[in-house]
C-alpha cells in the first residue's frame, strides 16, 4: 500500500482563503510542542508570544509600527507575483529607499523645510524603483532570472549602506559608531499617538492598501497582470505586453519597498545605521502569500507577522528565550501554508500505484533493437 497525491479536478475556493487560518492554527500547535521541548509551560509561553504584546496601548502601537513596512513591501510584491514576476529583493529596495531618503535628510540638517518630508517620500520611492529597475531591465532585455538578480542586489545594497555609515555619512560626534547623524525635526514623521512610536507612516500603508486594491481589482492594468500571470500565451494573443507587466511588477514593488525604507528611517529610527531592517523585505514574501496576494488579506497577514516580532521580543525579556524563536515561528507558518496549498490542489490516496495496462485484444508493441545486437 502506498500513499500518493492525486490531482483534484477542481480546487475549493473556500479552502483557498481558509488555509491561512489552518496554517496559523497548526503553527500554534507546533509552538506548544516546541515550548514544551524547551522546558517551559507551553500555555504560558504561547500566551507570552501571542497575547501579552497586545495587552497594553504601547504594545498595540508597536504592532502597527512593525506592520507598516511589512504591509508596504508585501503589497508591492503582490503586484509582481500576480503577474509571475518574482521580485525577491524587496529588502535591498527598502535599503535603497532608506539611503535616498536619509541622504536628503542629512543634506537638510536642522533646517526647517516644510517640503522636506514629501521630498523624502519621493526620494525613497525613487531609490527603491531604481534598484528594482536593474532586474527589470535584465529580465526584459537579456531574459535574466529576476529572482537571482533581485536577491543578489540585496547584498549589494547592504554593503552600500555599510560603506556610507562607516565612511562619508558617519556621524563625527557619534563616538565612532557606524551610524549617521540624527535627522532634524523636519525630516521626522509626526506621531499619531502621543507617547508612542506610532507615526504617519501607518496611514501611508493604509493608503497603499486602497491604491493596490483599485489597481489589481478595478483597473484594466490589473486585468492584464492577472491574464499574463495565469496564461502568458493567451495574454500575448490578446495584445498584452509581458515586458510591461515585468516593469510594472518590479517598479511597483521597488516603489513601495523604498517607501517602507523611508518610513523606517524617518519614523522609529530617525537616522541611518547598518541594521535598519530586521528582514522586513524577506518576511514580506510570507505576508504576501499568507494574505493570498489580496490587499486586505495582506493587511491582516502583516499584522499577524508583526505580532511574531513583538512576541519574540517579549519571550526574550520574560522567559529568556532567544529572538530566533521569531524566525522559527515565521518558518513554521510558511511550511504549513505551503503544505496546505498542496492539499488544495491534490488529495491523498492510500492504495497501490495504478500501472496502465493494455486493453484486451491489443497487440504488444515491438521493442526497439539494442545497439550491438
Amino acid at each position: 500500500m502506498w500513499l500518493r497525491l492525486e490531482p483534484r479536478p477542481e480546487r475549493s475556493r473556500v479552502m483557498v482563503y481558509l488555509t491561512p487560518l489552518v496554517a496559523a492554527g497548526l503553527t500554534a500547535v507546533a509552538g506548544l510542542i516546541l515550548f514544551a521541548a524547551l522546558g517551559h509551560d507551553p500555555g504560558h509561553a504561547l500566551y507570552v508570544f501571542f497575547v501579552a504584546p497586545l495587552t497594553s496601548s504601547f504594545g498595540l502601537s508597536e504592532l502597527f509600527v512593525k506592520a507598516t513596512p511589512l504591509v508596504l513591501c508585501a503589497l508591492g510584491l503582490a503586484v509582481g507575483f500576480r503577474g509571475n514576476v518574482w521580485n525577491i529583493g524587496a529588502e535591498g529596495q527598502l535599503i535603497l529607499g532608506a539611503i535616498f531618503a536619509g541622504g536628503l535628510a542629512l543634506w537638510a540638517g536642522d533646517a526647517d523645510l516644510p517640503w522636506l518630508l514629501p521630498a523624502m517620500v519621493g526620494a525613497g520611492m525613487l531609490g527603491g524603483m531604481a534598484w528594482a529597475a536593474i532586474p527589470a531591465l535584465l529580465r526584459t532585455r537579456f531574459n535574466a532570472n529576476e529572482i537571482l538578480v533581485s536577491l543578489m542586489l540585496t547584498y549589494v545594497a547592504g554593503l552600500l549602506l555599510g560603506y556610507l555609515v562607516h565612511g562619508p555619512w558617519r556621524d563625527p560626534g557619534g563616538f565612532n559608531f557606524p551610524e549617521s547623524a540624527l535627522f532634524g525635526d523636519s525630516a521626522l514623521l509626526p506621531a499619531l499617538v502621543e507617547g508612542t512610536r506610532l507615526h504617519v507612516g501607518a496611514l501611508f500603508a493604509l493608503a497603499a492598501v486602497g491604491a493596490v486594491w483599485v489597481l489589481l481589482m478595478h483597473s484594466f492594468i490589473g486585468f492584464q497582470v492577472k491574464v499574463i500571470g495565469m496564461a502568458p500565451r493567451a495574454g500575448g494573443y490578446a495584445g498584452f505586453s509581458q515586458a510591461r507587466v515585468v516593469w510594472l511588477g518590479l517598479l511597483s514593488g521597488g516603489a513601495l519597498a523604498g517607501l517602507a525604507g523611508m518610513v523606517e528611517v524617518s519614523g522609529p529610527i530617525g537616522q541611518l545605521h547598518p541594521q535598519i531592517s530586521p528582514g522586513y523585505g524577506f518576511t514580506a514574501i510570507i505576508v504576501a502569500f499568507l494574505g493570498r496576494l489580496h490587499p486586505l488579506g495582506i493587511l491582516l497577514a502583516g499584522l499577524f507577522m508583526a505580532l511574531t516580532y513583538l512576541g519574540g521580543d517579549t519571550l526574550q525579556i520574560e522567559l529568556g528565550l532567544p529572538r530566533a524563536v521569531t524566525g522559527v515561528f515565521q518558518g513554521l507558518i510558511l511550511f504549513f501554508l505551503l503544505a496546505s496549498d498542496v492539499l488544495i490542489h491534490y488529495r491523498l490516496r492510500l492504495g497501490p500505484v495504478r500501472v496502465p495496462t493494455a486493453p484486451p485484444g491489443s497487440r504488444p508493441q515491438a521493442q526497439p533493437a539494442q545497439s550491438g545486437e
